[in-house]
This record gives structure tokens, sequence and C-alpha cells, in this order.
């Protein structure tokens, strides 16, 4: 199984680096990156939300092997479904059926500019999604920002969730206690002064702390390309939305009302938090601290166990991806 999942990271990482080193990439992608293959065939549902009528794009890889279970994959702020990529090889092969969607304005999925993003509505459209494929019952995986929105997902709908896996969840902390509030407005221009330069270089430097490797290529593509492409104001718009929905929407408070079995799996370097360049370098040391916030949640979780990663950051799935793995296949057997 390990050499297997070795081979599988070496051929994603190659179809990866084979599309972001494309003319398209250079040219960049529209809101819908149309032309940008994902590892899966995709599926589109269609939303009827907020008078207006969406889509949701979505992976729904079934093994031939099925085992009966389902994964249901909740993608980070920063990222879209297809960097599920080598956990729905994994899981396939474990003979579980996943289903990867990307959220209403993110990855393919429609970017509507006016829509009142909450993690209730995403989990209602996620829901959705789930019964149109007759689906009842699902292990939940959440990364980031999905870890926010999976935390909503299981707490709207509990019957639905057997297990739930928060991969380094942001929100483990309220951000607006101590940094000030910034309005969709200056999140919009922070967001278009953006270059495919600076995203990796935010990346590198917050996600795997200074070293970037040509395995990490995949996280940056999409955000970067999306920089060079024409709808990129619409794409800054919809990113300032979802940004001030992640810092007034906190999920922690809650934490104790989950129901099912959780598994925290958490990279010892993370220090990711939303006001981090808002605040006093002093206050800016005390966010974003996952070891502490990882122990914290456990604590405040019911059922819930813990795996720290040591000197991994932000995104174990791409650093870390053996150990990242294994955890998750002895959480969900």
């Amino acid at each position: 199984m390990r050499t297997l999942l070795a081979i599988s990271i070496i051929f994603l990482s190659a179809f990866f680096t084979q599309n972001i080193n494309s003319s398209q990439y250079n040219e960049g992608f529209d809101s819908r990156l149309t032309g940008y293959e994902y590892p899966y065939k995709t599926d589109t549902l269609k939303i009827y939300s907020q008078k207006q009528r969406l889509e949701m794009v979505y992976m729904d890889v079934s093994p031939a092997n099925h085992n009966g279970r389902n994964v249901l994959l909740l993608h980070g702020k920063n990222f879209s479904g297809a960097y599920w990529a080598s956990t729905i090889e994994f899981l396939t092969g474990e003979g579980y059926r996943v289903i990867a969607p990307d959220q209403i304005g993110f990855g393919k999925s429609s970017k509507p500019e006016y829509y009142q993003f909450s993690f209730h509505i995403l989990a209602e459209n996620t829901r959705k999604l789930l019964e149109s494929l007759d689906i009842e019952k699902t292990a939940v995986v959440g990364h980031s920002m999905g870890g926010m929105l999976s935390t909503r997902f299981a707490l709207m709908f509990p019957e639905m969730v057997e297990k739930l896996v928060l991969v380094n969840p942001i929100g483990l902390e309220d951000w607006k206690r101590k940094a000030p509030y910034l309005t969709i407005d200056q999140w919009y221009q922070g967001e278009l002064r953006k270059s495919p330069e600076m995203i990796k270089a935010y990346m590198k430097e917050n996600y795997f702390d200074g070293v970037w490797k040509d395995a990490y290529d995949p996280l940056l593509e999409i955000q970067a390309g999306w920089t060079r492409g024409a709808d990129y104001q619409r794409i800054a718009w919809v990113s300032a939305l979802t940004y001030d929905m992640i810092f007034t929407q906190p999920v922690l408070y809650e934490f104790g009302d989950l129901q099912m079995p959780v598994l925290l799996i958490i990279g010892q370097r993370d220090r990711t938090a939303l006001g981090k360049n808002s605040v006093s370098p002093e206050v800016a040391q005390t966010l974003g601290n996952y070891p502490e916030l990882g122990r914290k949640t456990r604590e405040a979780i019911p059922n819930a166990e813990l795996v720290e990663l040591d000197n991994i950051g932000h995104v174990p799935q791409y650093e870390a991806p053996r150990r990242y793995i294994e955890s998750l296949k002895d959480f969900l057997k």
C-alpha cells in the first residue's frame, strides 16, 4: 500500500506540474476554470439559492470494490476539490466512494457576486448534493476552512455524519476577539493587489516554513492563474465575501455539541490565522498556535482523538502524505 501511495503521489505531481507549465496557465483562468482538468471526471448540481440559479461542481468517484461506505471531502479557502487528488486515490483504493465538491464561490462552481455567504448555506448546499446522489450517511473530512464547514455540516445534519475528520482546520480560535474587523471592501482591495509571486511567497512562508517543492505546485496553480485571468475582479470580490464569512462566523463555541467520533490531524508548525497582519507583533504571536489550539479542541469535543504531526505545517496531505494517510486510514476503518 505504501509503495502504491508513493507511485500515486509521483504520478499526480507530474500531472499537475504539466498543467502548471501550460500556456493556459500563463494566460490565466476564467472564473469557472474552463479548460482546467481535474484529476477525476466532474459533474454539476444545479441549485436555486437566493434568487439565483447556481452550479455546484463536484467529483463523485466510486471504486469497483465499493465497501458500502462514503467519504465527503470539503476543501479549504485557498483551494478547490482538485487538491484532494491523492486522498481520493487512496480512499477509493480502500473501497470508499468519495464525493469532493467545489463549494459555491470556489473552484469550478458558480461565483455569484451577490450572495450572502455563510457556513449554514454552504452546508445546506452540500446536503442537497448528497441527497441528489442518494447518500444518507458519510464520513466527512474537512481541511482548513473546510474544517469550519465540516463542523457546521455535522452540527446541522448529525444524522448524516458517521465520523468527522478535521485536518488543520481554521476557526479553532475567535480572531475577532483580538484582531480588528476588516470591511468586505478592505478585503477586496487586498485581494486585488495579489500577484502569482505574492501568492507563492505566502504559501511558501505560511504553509511550508519557507521551503517550496515541486509537489506543492498544484496548490499554487489555480490561485495564481486566476490573477492573470480576465475575471479576477469577480474572483477577488467573492474571495472578500468568503473572508468575511470566515472571520465573523466562528464554530468553536459549539464543538461540545458534536455527537460523532472526531479526529483532529494537526500539523504542529502551522500558524495560520486571520488578522495577524492587523495586530501588533506581540498579539500576532498569540494567534494560530496550533499545538495549543489542537489540544484545547480535543478537550472541547466529547469524542475526539488528536494526531499531532511534528514539523508539519498547514497542508499535511501534501507535506506529510504518508503520515496523514495512515492517520486517516486508522480512524475511518
